[in-house]
């Protein structure tokens, strides 16, 4: 067990420097700064207003959806922050991070919890939509790592919280 979780840490390191480092440029440095955010609280909970708001009757039920897949989902990601407190990558590695970096604990990422709650949502619903939100997702997830914030095991993790909360969300309606 000791080994697995030696091998664990050591490719989460190895994955979040090179991410950081061996992609860093100017260009990224100015879209994944403007990325990142459209997995935050206000962009995920904007959207999914306008959508309840906005959406043809029949979609409306969506945003209802998402709203209870990414309540549920924050839950376990503030419960996981609290018990399971591990330190942001920046603060532990030599990396490359932006002015007023998160200084919380980095398990599991909040943002790609957040952006796949919704992203797996819309995929239920309208499979098509997967072209769009999907890669979106991955990006939101990657963003974290480029800006130092978060180990790729926070981002898998979060994928899965989201993933798996938006899938119960959508099964329940």
């Amino acid at each position: 067990m000791n080994r697995l979780v030696t091998w664990i840490q050591r490719a989460d390191y190895s994955l979040v420097c090179y991410v950081n480092h061996r992609w860093k440029c100017l260009l990224l440095d100015l879209l994944i700064t403007r990325i990142t955010h459209l997995g935050g609280a206000s962009a995920t909970l904007t959207f999914l207003l306008v959508w309840g708001i906005l959406a043809p009757t029949s979609s409306k039920v969506w945003a209802l959806q998402g709203f209870i897949a990414l309540s549920l989902s924050h839950l376990i990601v503030r419960l996981c922050k609290h018990f399971l407190p591990r330190i942001r990558p920046y603060l532990r590695l030599q990396l490359h991070t932006f002015p007023n970096p998160l200084v919380d604990y980095s398990f599991p990422s909040g943002h790609t919890t957040a952006i796949f709650s919704i992203a797996v949502i819309f995929v239920c619903n309208l499979p098509w939509t997967g072209l769009f939100f999907l890669p979106l997702a991955l990006l939101v997830g990657l963003s974290r790592m480029y800006l130092g914030l978060h180990y790729p095991t926070d981002v898998v993790i979060g994928a899965l919280l989201g993933t798996g909360f938006a899938l119960g969300s959508f099964l329940c309606f």
